[in-house]
């Protein structure tokens, strides 16, 4: 479940930073956070 969860916030990080929101709002960080958490989530999951 938490899998799921996790690539449906990928998902929406992305789609939201390639259309411009997050540069919009002064949130791109959070493409940073999601590169960062992608290598402990595919290990541990």
């Amino acid at each position: 479940m938490l899998f799921i969860l996790y690539y449906l916030v990928a998902i929406v990080v992305l789609v939201c930073h390639f259309t411009g929101v997050l540069a919009r709002y002064n949130l791109e960080w959070l493409v940073l956070v999601l590169a960062v958490t992608v290598f402990p989530a595919v290990i541990y999951l």
